[in-house]
């Protein structure tokens, strides 16, 4: 629940940077947050790293 809040609030943050500075380039760090997110939780697998990555896309 706590990675939940932490990524609202970066959206959050990201969002309200972006309008007042005026430069979208922030609406990219939530999309980064995620997929540091993803990447973090695919290394936790206990398999080894691209098996996981290749079990992951394989299922249909």
């Amino acid at each position: 629940m706590i990675y939940f809040i932490l990524l609202l609030f970066i959206t959050g943050a990201s969002i309200v940077s972006a309008i007042k500075k005026k430069k979208a380039v922030f609406l990219v760090l939530p999309f980064a947050s995620m997929f540091v997110y993803f990447i973090v939780q695919i290394a936790l697998v206990p398999m080894p790293f691209f098996e996981t990555v290749k079990f992951i896309f394989s299922l249909r």
